[in-house]
């Protein structure tokens, strides 16, 4: 283990580079001298992996010393002097930026909107302290089996609903989708091996024709003069997978994508020439084909899809896009921050920055010391400043309705008029609110206001709308609640009530 492992993931270090890194690494290894992890090993392995998590994203020589750095401060072994004085002002920001993450908590259900609004405004103040946290998880994610059980839920709970949805909403597929599969295994271990078990199954089925498939594209592509391209195949995150399962009945013979040839090409016209090449040997299938070049996804993401039935009746997707497209979709904008943090491109704008820009009209700095003012997300801003006037803003409606599906997944976030946060399910109405602040105030509830107007108790709940539960002793469930709720436990205390007062509510008869 040397600082050598970490220079030798960067793409042309500079001697300067080189020196900054060595030098952080021999700080940090004398700073964390004597620690060791609940594992037993060394301390200083942890911040090693992830400086190595960071190199490997090919993130700045700022950013993987701050990697380095980042736990110095807080386990008490360097001071804020010390970190600016032999790293100077724009490390220790980011040092200090990854702290601040690090005390936050999520606790689903139970977590205080305050916890939600210093997360969103902390890393709204630089991209790349996210993506030094991100990394730091990364590495604590591979080794939580030696944290104790109740941690373990807890820590795989908090990175399968708040940091995995980041990084998959910075593109950085290399990171999301391990950051999911590893938390799901403990978040809920026996839908995990179910859903391991039909992948394996499904790939042992599917690969004899995926290969003979991927013989005749080549036939086919080389008949017609074209010669730079590259094959591979990839395979749907467990993760993913099971959400998709979830959506499609759990039957997995609806679901196409599991396995997806890829092809990659020199340039944006290959692609569509590959495209048509691809359909005159084998049938498309109608409305399978998308073209996210001309259309890229919300978070940048360019490629050309599609999925097309062989002549042994097979079902096969094929995804094309240039080495640019390929790199961008698994690093997304940290392939883009190591130009920043050296300003080989300065004045350049590409694609990725004008998909930030089109979320806020003024981007935050992406650095408290930098130039630049084009790398953070304006999605990010956005909900910190959302976060910080929710008491007083009004109209809610819609405010993330474009973000909503890929930042909260298939969660919402509901206020109290307090302040207080409450984690549902998508689909949740009133009803569901409000047994969740509290059986008692879900058996007397009487009516409901959302954002300051009365609506039905079935009314269906949006991210961050305030809503405020009327209750009246004389008030209490009916059947009909039970048909309206979507949460078991909203489900099981109206059960609960009724079956203990049905001899009440019954009318006697006349005689």
């Amino acid at each position: 283990m040397a600082s050598e492992e970490i220079i030798s993931l960067l793409d042309s270090p500079t001697q300067k580079d080189k020196e900054f890194i060595k030098k952080a690494y021999d700080f940090a290894l004398k700073a964390h001298e004597g620690q060791k992890r609940m594992s037993g090993e060394p301390y200083f392995n942890h911040v090693f992996e992830t400086a190595k998590i960071l190199a490997s994203l090919q993130m700045g020589p700022t950013t993987i010393v701050a990697g380095l750095l980042h736990d110095s401060i807080e386990d008490g072994v360097a001071t804020e002097q010390e970190i600016k004085k032999e790293f100077g002002e724009e490390v220790l920001f980011l040092v200090n930026g990854v702290t601040k993450l690090g005390k936050v908590k999520y606790r689903g259900a139970e977590r205080h909107v305050e916890s939600l609004r210093k997360f969103l405004v902390a890393i709204a103040q630089d991209i790349r302290v996210l993506i030094i946290k991100l990394a730091d998880r990364l590495h604590n994610m591979r080794t939580l089996q030696y944290v104790r059980p109740d941690k373990q839920k807890r820590i795989a709970l908090e990175t399968l609903e708040i940091y995995a949805p980041l990084a998959q909403r910075l593109s950085i597929r290399v990171l999301s989708r391990e950051l999911e599969d590893l938390s799901f295994q403990y978040v809920d271990p026996t839908s995990y091996e179910k859903t391991v078990n039909l992948l394996k199954k499904k790939e042992k089925e599917s690969m004899p024709e995926l290969n003979k498939f991927i013989k005749t594209v080549k036939k086919a592509l080389a008949a017609e003069n074209m010669t730079h391209f590259k094959t591979d195949y990839r395979q749907k995150g467990i993760y993913s997978l099971y959400r998709k399962l979830q959506r499609h009945e759990n039957d997995i013979n609806n679901i196409y994508d599991i396995l997806a040839i890829r092809i990659i090409v020199d340039t944006v016209s290959d692609c569509y020439k590959v495209l048509g090449i691809i359909h005159s040997i084998a049938r498309p299938i109608p409305r399978r084909v998308k073209d996210y070049i001309a259309l890229p996804k919300p978070n940048g993401y360019r490629s050309l899809h599609t999925n097309v039935l062989t002549k042994d009746g097979a079902t096969i997707e094929i995804q094309i896009r240039t080495k640019e497209m390929q790199h961008d979709s698994e690093y997304g904008i940290a392939s883009h921050l190591l130009y920043k943090e050296k300003g080989s491109v300065k004045g350049k704008e590409n694609s990725e920055t004008r998909w930030f820009k089109r979320f806020l009209p003024s981007i935050i700095n992406y650095a408290k010391t930098s130039n630049s003012s084009e790398m953070t997300p304006g999605w990010i801003n956005e909900l910190a400043e959302s976060q910080k006037n929710i008491k007083t803003s009004k109209d809610k409606d819609g405010f993330i309705e474009d973000l909503k599906a890929d930042f909260f997944n298939e969660r919402i976030f509901v206020l109290t008029p307090k302040g207080d946060v409450v984690d549902l399910p998508r689909g949740s109405c009133v009803i569901d609110f409000a047994f969740a602040i509290h059986s008692d105030i879900g058996i007397h509830m009487s009516g409901a206001k959302i954002n300051g107007k009365m609506v039905p108790i079935d009314r269906e709940l949006k991210n961050v709308e305030i809503v405020e539960i009327i209750t009246k002793d004389s008030s209490k469930p009916s059947t009909k609640w039970l048909e309206m709720a979507k949460t078991n436990m909203a489900k099981r205390h109206i059960a609960n009530y009724l079956e203990k007062n049905k001899n009440k509510n019954q009318i006697p008869r006349q005689k």
